[in-house]
């Protein structure tokens, strides 16, 4: 099968996910500025997840940029993927609306350490498809940034119930560190 269709259905899921996210921001009942301030946390969370959903996008384009065709096994673990990033809307208005609580930041971790996991297992699909020797294999390596990130989120999960800002803190640093796509993929490419 060609990755045409995979990538064509993920990118309108992708576009979903961030349609819901901003229709779940309410507008605030007064007309002035004051009237943005109990939305703020709300909007923090917006902002971080739509950071998310975007470095998910970007990067899932970059991947199957390498690919060149897909599998019954690489469709499944793409579906696994969209699973956990298409909870993104529900867990950002659960944290945004409860000012960043323990167990809704906690959950928040939960689902991007799912979407992270998922992405290894993808990442794996299709480098079992492709071949340890394609361009894809050597492009990814050891893919020590994607395990950074699910360690971190690993770690965040039960400080979120210590102290749920150092928990968003780490969620904020994975962000970070995926802002810009991989390169390696690029470069790989080029060559």
């Amino acid at each position: 099968m060609t990755k045409g269709r995979m990538e064509a259905f993920s990118d309108g899921v992708f576009a979903v996910i961030i349609t819901i996210m901003v229709l779940e921001m309410k507008s605030p009942q007064g007309t002035g500025l004051a009237a943005l301030q109990p939305l703020l946390p709300v909007f923090l969370c917006y902002v971080l997840s739509f950071v998310y959903v975007g470095i998910y996008w970007n990067n899932h384009h970059h991947l199957l940029q390498a690919a060149k065709h897909v599998t019954g096994r690489i469709l499944w673990a793409n579906l696994h993927l969209l699973f956990w990033v298409s909870l993104t809307p529900f867990v950002t208005a659960w944290m945004g609306e409860n000012h960043f609580a323990a167990w809704p930041v906690a959950l928040y971790g939960v689902v991007f350490l799912c979407a992270g996991i998922a992405y290894f297992f993808l990442t794996r699909a299709l480098i079992a498809h492709e071949g340890t020797d394609s361009t894809l294999a050597a492009s990814i390596g050891s893919d020590s940034k994607g395990q950074l990130s699910i360690a971190v989120y690993a770690v965040a999960i039960p400080l979120a119930f210590l102290r749920p800002w150092i928990a968003c803190a780490c969620y904020v640093l994975v962000a970070v560190m995926w802002l810009l796509p991989d390169p390696r993929i690029e470069k790989a490419m080029e060559r």
